[in-house]
């Protein structure tokens, strides 16, 4: 290799650090914007097991109040505490393809409902490019639900970021909102409990 394309090769090597680098950066993730409760309430929703229904999603919470996850399954393990407050827990969906949610349901200990116009995936629909894939947290997220045993299904929409909410009965509102920064980007289930305490039920 004669001196020139030594040089090259060496520049090479050095643009795709610094592209990597990048990529590890939050310099290119789409900021999430905050969702209206409005939006979310008079979200059309459908029932994924017996005769299909649909129905407003302030049906979920508008006495108890709910956690409603569109993302990661390990909201499952807060389930005996969000029933020792009386809160139910939800995960929201946004396609239903082949035995994708029936394949789910082994992974979530709630019930599933599918929001085919995404109102759950906020206010403005963020996806995450192929790049995404050279982020060393989406590896680690990939491989800590692997090991899980979840593999989900390679057709559909898979890039787009979901959230989590919990949402208060009645008027009180979008105590919690976490929205995905890359894929896999759970909520802190510590947080999540203390916006659930601060659930106040309707009378």
């Amino acid at each position: 290799m004669d001196g020139v394309g030594l040089i090259v090769w060496s520049l090479a090597v050095c643009l795709v650090i610094v592209c990597v680098l990048l990529v590890n950066t939050d310099l290119f993730l789409t900021k999430p914007q905050q969702s209206a409760l409005d939006t979310l309430a008079s979200a059309d929703l459908r029932t994924t097991t017996g005769e299909e229904r649909s129905f407003k999603a302030l049906t979920l919470w508008e006495d108890t109040g709910a956690v409603i996850m569109a993302e990661a399954s390990e909201l499952s393990s807060l389930r005996p505490q969000l029933d020792a407050f009386g809160v139910p827990l939800y995960a929201v969906v946004k396609e239903n393809i082949g035995t994708e949610i029936q394949n789910f349901r082994a992974y979530f200990n709630g019930e599933i409902f599918l929001d085919e116009k995404k109102c759950f995936y906020g206010c403005k629909q963020r996806k995450m490019s192929r790049l995404g894939l050279l982020r060393v947290g989406v590896w680690q997220n990939i491989l800590r639900v692997w090991t899980q045993g979840y593999v989900g299904n390679k057709r559909g929409e898979g890039f787009i970021l979901g959230g989590l909410y919990v949402i208060g009965p009645g008027c009180q509102g979008i105590l919690k909102e976490h929205q995905e920064m890359e894929f896999g980007d759970k909520a802190d289930l510590r947080s999540v409990l203390e916006a659930v305490r601060k659930v106040e039920k309707a009378e």
